[in-house]
């Protein structure tokens, strides 16, 4: 067991993989509402002896943040200089024979009800896989649980999406809202 095996199980998490994971994928987290959820994420993640990209705005890649944050797997997006974030993430698939990247849909750890559709967008032009994976706070679970190819029907994809995650709970549920009804 390594290092972040240890800490998760010391913390009385566990994580599973109840697929075969691609060489490259989305990996679409939720519930997404606290810090510690990125923290826990990367302990999984490297405790099977994997690492997964994440995207954040680029004004954090600052000098030395931006050293540490590009080394445990940060990739620096523009989002206002007329740049295509979709298309950033393309390029970067395309780079490379192994690359998992985490998206949280929801966007923020305030309650939304609008998630973000990019990630959809993302695998649909980049041609990889979604990886649904939950963090659950109830039973101290994450796990990346399923496949996901998406349609050219990006809002019944994104309902299913939604109702997938609806039933996890998050660390703080006042501030998780997939905005299904009924």
């Amino acid at each position: 067991m390594n290092l972040a095996g240890w800490i998760l199980k010391k913390a009385g998490w566990s994580f599973a993989i109840n697929i075969e994971l691609p060489p490259k994928c989305v990996v679409c987290v939720a519930p997404h509402t606290s810090n510690w959820d990125f923290v826990l994420g990367e302990l999984c993640i490297r405790s099977v002896g994997r690492t997964a990209g994440f995207l954040m705005k680029n004004t954090w890649f600052f000098f030395p943040m931006g050293v540490l944050l590009r080394r445990i797997g940060g990739i620096a997006v523009k989002q206002h200089q007329h740049t295509n974030v979709t298309e950033q993430v393309v390029q970067e698939f395309a780079a490379h024979d192994q690359l998992m990247i985490a998206v949280t849909p929801e966007g923020t750890r305030s309650p939304n009800a609008k998630w973000h559709h990019g990630f959809l967008y993302i695998s649909k032009q980049a041609q990889v896989p979604i990886v649904l994976a939950y963090i659950d706070y109830g039973c101290r679970k994450v796990c990346l649980d399923r496949l996901f190819h998406p349609t050219d029907d990006v809002e019944a994809d994104m309902e299913t999406i939604k109702r997938y995650f609806s039933g996890f709970t998050a660390r703080f549920p006042e501030k998780f809202d997939t905005g299904l009804t009924g």
